[in-house]
């Protein structure tokens, strides 16, 4: 069997592919999976990583604005297509994720008859996941979406990452020890406040800026931070409350030391809060589609977490809104919820839906 994986450009988009990747070579040992991407998105580390094959087409890019690259588009999506076709010569089925790679996917699965499932992780639907979804009806869903083809989808949940998974599984005995234990290993005082702050795979110079301006204040109250800057950007100065790192490999362990995450409200980090019962301060993006703010609704509803835009989150802000802050997380269940641990095998159960002929 011959499975391709549509889903790049950003971990939100990555991540839950290859959990479902691991879930179907659980389920069929002999598959053989190739995931799509272009060069310009984070598959190209993270899936050779992972021990999976790569193969890439020219990415679309769809302007926002009237300009050369609305004449380009066309062409560009024509000649994804037909590398898509090339690639999914010999499959039996194409999953696809959302972002760039999966619109000329979905249209290449399309004029060669081939049965696809679509993935949808924001509560919100992106552009190329609602296209796919005019031509299948094999559909998943994180969490339920109000209206639209999606509205009837399987709701299977977001799948985890195997570090988040695992930290679920080894720390529901007991949440107040594995919290300390996290807060140890990375060199933290385990009875101060920790905050942790990631603004997404690039980092986010928006929340860079404000974090490093509110540092004086946030020691002034004794209050540590975990800072995630991207690889991209130069790093402060380390001190003993505070520690600037370009990328956290240890997610779940950062996760599970930290009293407050400060972050965007990407799906997969709106599902890795949840799982391991944390408290967060989500800034959505302030471009796109919406979906960032939606996709934390349901943890605001929890008494989990709290959103404002980012024309609100100044250095000023912080200092009259942190401790505040801390002391809701301190009085959030230290629960974490396993609603996603089983996603990723239901999202390759349907895959194998789909290969039946099923007609859902």
């Amino acid at each position: 069997m011959k499975v391709v994986l549509a889903g790049g450009g950003t971990a939100g988009h990555i991540q839950p592919a290859l959990s479902v990747a691991q879930a179907i070579m659980q389920n069929h040992p002999d598959a053989q999976l190739l995931f799509l991407g272009t060069s310009a998105g984070l598959e190209n580390r993270l899936v050779p990583e992972a021990g999976f094959e790569l193969a890439l087409i020219t990415k679309v890019s769809l302007p926002r604005k009237l300009s050369m690259a609305v004449v380009k588009a066309p062409f560009q999506l024509i000649k994804s297509i037909r590398q898509s076709r090339k690639h999914l010569q010999g499959a039996d089925v194409l999953i696809g994720f959302g972002g760039y790679v999966c619109a000329p996917a979905y249209l290449a699965a399309v004029s060669m008859g081939l049965p696809f499932v679509i993935h949808e992780a924001n509560a919100k639907p992106g552009v190329a996941n609602r296209l796919g979804a005019l031509f299948t009806k094999k559909l998943a869903v994180a969490t339920p979406v109000a209206k639209g083809r999606f509205s009837s989808a399987l709701l299977t949940g977001l799948p985890l990452r195997d570090d988040v998974q695992k930290a679920l599984v080894t720390s529901r005995s007991d949440w107040a020890a594995a919290r300390r234990k996290a807060k140890l290993s990375l060199g933290f005082d385990p009875d101060l406040g920790l905050i942790l702050i990631v603004g997404g795979s690039q980092g986010s110079v928006a929340l860079n800026t404000t974090v490093t301006q509110s540092l004086a204040s946030l020691a002034a109250k004794r209050i540590q931070l975990l800072h995630s800057l991207g690889n991209s950007n130069q790093l402060p100065a380390t001190t003993d409350l505070y520690k600037p790192v370009a990328y956290i490999s240890e997610m779940a362990t950062a996760y599970l030391a930290a009293d407050l995450i400060i972050a965007r409200s990407g799906a997969v980090t709106c599902s890795e809060v949840n799982a391991l019962g944390r408290y967060a301060l989500f800034i959505p993006l302030p471009i796109g589609n919406g979906e960032q703010e939606v996709n934390a609704e349901f943890l605001v509803e929890q008494g989990r977490a709290e959103i404002i835009p980012q024309s609100l989150f100044t250095s000023q802000w912080v200092g009259a809104n942190v401790e505040r802050l801390l002391a809701s997380s301190a009085k959030a269940s230290p629960q974490g919820s396993d609603v996603d641990a089983d996603a990723a095998m239901k999202i390759s159960n349907l895959i194998d839906f789909a290969l039946s002929g099923g007609s859902r």
